[in-house]
């Protein structure tokens, strides 16, 4: 016969456990993905530094660029500073991802001052176009119009015009106008891997610059926070991240161009050089799927892509990519942490990759310092890197040794 104060304790045990496997919240989006077996793993993405880092603790010295080269701090107190756009005047705009704040840097000669835009933005980006300043948030898109001389401008808000897709994961925005003076703008996946909710997502689009006539340029993008147009070919290249929980070594980044609109490049069936996911699953999944021209590391974090046009830089780099790799967290050994230079043959193939800036992360330690992310190109030849984690810009220039 069972006790009644021990059949009560039972029920309490089990409307207690019920209770909490009801209320439990849903792991974070970045577990997704990650096998039973993996359930013990530490690795999970490394915290972004929010607050501004002075420049006497930003360790520029580190830095290791081929013989010529010079890096110096150019502005420091702008934290989570990524992509980077231009005015007229020389004010740099600097968009964030976590702080959801977009900066805008005016230097006078001597120094630079920054000074916030707009705050509390959803993860926004900046491009300039025809005297305007270009802002995109996941959910809201403005545009300030002569900003350049006058700040207090207020924003014309062109949110409904781009119909905009609501999901968050991936969907950050790194966003350029092209040489067809048309707004391009990448909608990520909306998970680690999955089928996709709705065919709106994972797919690379562009727009007049009023948000009008969207085109879907290319499809199974997983997550690009990169991309440049060729020089001479004007064919647009850009870097997509891989997917995590696979393991260490794959499947790698991807560094890809688009010959023509319409291209699908794998996501969320076929990843890398032709690698099947083993969670998403069909017939055949790699067929019709545009490969990479190469591959850029596992888990490294491919960021933003330049192509170099300037003058200051010797011969070789004339026309070649120059990629930020932001640095791993989904893997033991830490990768990435670095700027490559990447040139391919005039087919645009045999892409061969080379070290240019190291420095970041400590080999034997594995401790980062930074994590470099964009390029912008300055009217002298030289190159303004943004470090999202110190909230610094470097000025990467070159003297002939």
């Amino acid at each position: 016969m069972v006790h009644k104060s021990a059949l009560l304790a039972s029920l309490f045990v089990f409307t207690t456990t019920l209770a909490t496997a009801q209320t439990a919240p849903p792991p974070p989006a970045w577990q997704q993905g990650r096998k039973a077996d993996m359930a013990d793993s530490r690795l999970a993405p490394h915290a972004g530094k929010l607050t501004a880092t002075p420049a006497s603790d930003i360790p520029v010295q580190n830095l290791k660029l081929p013989a010529g080269f010079k890096a110096e701090i150019w502005s420091s107190g702008t934290p989570g500073g990524r992509a980077m756009a231009a005015g007229e005047s020389g004010k740099v705009y600097i968009g964030t991802r976590g702080i959801g704040r977009v900066y805008e840097i005016t230097d006078n000669g001597k120094e630079r001052t920054s000074r916030v835009v707009v705050d509390k933005l959803n993860q926004p980006a900046v491009a300039y176009h025809n005297g305007s300043l270009y802002v995109m948030a996941i959910d809201k898109v403005l545009r300030y119009d002569g900003i350049d001389k006058n700040p207090n401008v207020q924003p014309v808000d062109l949110t409904a015009k781009f119909n905009l897709p609501p999901e968050q994961h991936h969907n950050w925005k790194y966003i350029r106008f092209g040489p067809d003076n048309k707004l391009y703008v990448p909608f990520g996946a909306p998970c680690n891997i999955c089928t996709l909710p709705t065919p709106e997502y994972a797919q690379l689009r562009r727009y007049d610059a009023d948000g009008s006539n969207m085109e879907v340029i290319a499809t199974g993008i997983r997550n690009t926070q990169g991309f440049d147009w060729h020089p001479v070919t004007k064919e647009l290249w850009f870097t997509d991240h891989g997917r995590d929980w696979m393991g260490d070594d794959t499947p790698e980044d991807e560094l890809n161009r688009i010959t023509k609109t319409g291209l699908n490049f794998g996501f969320p069936y076929c990843h890398a050089n032709a690698i099947a996911d083993p969670d998403i699953k069909k017939d055949k999944p790699c067929d019709g799927v545009t490969l990479p021209v190469r591959t850029m590391g596992a888990h490294a974090a491919n960021m933003g892509l330049h192509f170099y046009t300037g003058k200051m830089f010797p011969a070789e780099y004339k026309n070649a990519m120059l990629i930020a790799r932001k640095g791993s967290w989904n893997r033991t050994k830490k990768s990435g942490y670095d700027v490559v230079m990447v040139q391919t043959d005039a087919n645009g193939e045999n892409a061969k990759v080379n070290p240019f800036i190291t420095g970041f992360l400590d080999e034997k330690t594995e401790a980062f310092s930074g994590r470099p992310t964009y390029m912008m190109q300055m009217a002298d030849g030289s190159l303004l890197l943004s470090d999202e984690q110190l909230g610094a810009i470097y000025r990467i220039s070159y003297a002939k040794p």
